[in-house]
């Protein structure tokens, strides 16, 4: 399939020396935006996207979820309380629920590699 668009001189510049792997890039592109999309995710994926970054130990501490994933998690938290889960609410915070176990893992060892960074000083 052939496709044509137009797009910034800046965007053709930096996508130039990609040319072979534009059609990568196009799918990379839409699974993030489909991420993006569905409810939900949007939180999770900003907490992966910033343990990706590599984030030093003293970052990695002080992570606490977004305001909207926040909000998400307590209005899960409130419904469940309340009239119970649908069960595509139930696979939403039973991953929350695996994320939290992620964070709290990248947190014992930022605190571990703290812990012996100031054993070495």
């Amino acid at each position: 399939m052939r496709v044509t668009f137009e797009l910034s001189d800046d965007v053709v510049a930096q996508l130039h020396p990609l040319e072979d792997k534009l059609p990568q890039i196009l799918e990379l592109g839409l699974r993030e935006l489909n991420a993006i999309t569905q409810v939900g995710f949007s939180g999770m994926a900003e907490v992966l996207e910033f343990l990706a970054s590599l984030p030093t130990p003293e970052d990695i501490i002080a992570l606490r979820p977004s305001e909207t994933l926040q909000a998400q998690i307590t209005t899960l938290l409130e419904k469940n309380r309340t009239v119970g889960l649908t069960s595509k609410e139930e696979q939403l915070w039973q991953g929350y629920q695996y994320l939290e176990h992620i964070v709290r893992m990248a947190k014992a060892r930022a605190f571990l590699k703290l812990k012996e960074a100031r054993r070495e000083v």
